[in-house]
């Protein structure tokens, strides 16, 4: 009767706990303590037992394939608005008729391009979550929360960059590449594609880095001063990049890729420096009931 009752009680909680699933996820992310060894104890003992070494990547075998199962969901979800999409992507040079498809199988490689790209940005704050997990257990609890915490702002900054490329950088670039010399240019759907996936790639990447120097500031890997004292070396890298990204070598599209970077660049100083005082608050109470202990 005992264990009727308990299969009865698990089945009708069984919503709540599916419910309160994330939460409790979270705490168990938040709750495990890390082995607090130094990084050099931890490199010698993986090489003197190289079992571990074979953990590590078996656990990071399983957190590959969870996040490339979901990337195939995804991808599969996308394909049935991949012709929205399509026709969202095409508008800035004039819709999907404006595209000249001379290849066979062009249309269909286009149409899988957009899917993969549209499951990838779906399932992209999944794919952030399985590797905090991978790297969790070697986090402080502080550490964690600040690294956990930082999944949801990476989606919306790599979004915001998207939008940037969509509604910024596309209708200003267009129109000088497709009328250059005065020579009207059909694109194809499959150059086209790729051309304006990967100009939304690399700067919603780019659009990252304020989180990233937040998250290394958070963990003591830079500080705010090193990176105000070397914003000569900054904007030069900012400047290949640029160059690297941009669709043109003319100034006024590189600048237009430039500016939000410097932007950023400057946003991710006063984060670094948030992040560096946060830091040393927490060992300041970390260490004051070592200092008050007889």
């Amino acid at each position: 009767m005992r264990r009727l009752t308990g299969k009865l009680w698990t089945l009708v909680t069984a919503p709540v706990r599916g419910l309160l699933w994330p939460y409790r996820a979270y705490r168990k992310f938040l709750d495990q303590e890390p082995q607090d060894n130094p990084t050099t104890d931890v490199i010698a003992r993986a090489f003197a037992e190289p079992m571990l070494l074979v953990d590590h990547l078996e656990a990071l075998r399983r957190h590959l394939f969870r996040a490339l199962i979901v990337l195939i969901g995804t991808t599969a979800l996308s394909f049935a608005f991949a012709s929205r999409t399509l026709d969202l992507l095409a508008k800035p040079v004039g819709g999907v008729e404006a595209l000249q498809s001379i290849e066979v199988t062009e249309s269909i490689g286009t149409f899988m391009r957009v899917s993969l790209l549209t499951g990838f940005v779906l399932a992209f704050p999944y794919i952030l979550f399985e590797l905090f997990a991978f790297v969790n257990p070697g986090l402080k609890r502080a550490e964690r929360r600040l690294v956990l915490f930082s999944i949801p702002f990476s989606f919306l900054l790599f979004a915001a960059g998207i939008g940037f490329t969509y509604f910024v950088v596309l209708p200003t670039a267009l129109p000088f590449l497709l009328t250059f010399m005065g020579v009207t240019t059909v694109p194809r759907p499959s150059n086209y594609v790729r051309f304006v996936t990967s100009l939304m790639f690399w700067i919603g990447v780019s659009f990252q880095f304020p989180l990233v120097i937040y998250v290394l500031a958070g963990l003591g890997f830079v500080n705010a001063r090193s990176l105000a004292r070397n914003w000569r070396f900054a904007i030069v890298g900012i400047a290949v990049l640029a160059a690297a990204a941009t669709p043109t070598v003319d100034p006024v599209n590189m600048a237009l890729v430039m500016a939000p970077m410097i932007v950023l660049y400057l946003i991710s100083i006063v984060l670094a420096a948030l992040a560096g005082a946060g830091r040393r608050r927490r060992a300041a109470q970390d260490a004051q009931p070592a200092d008050s202990a007889p």
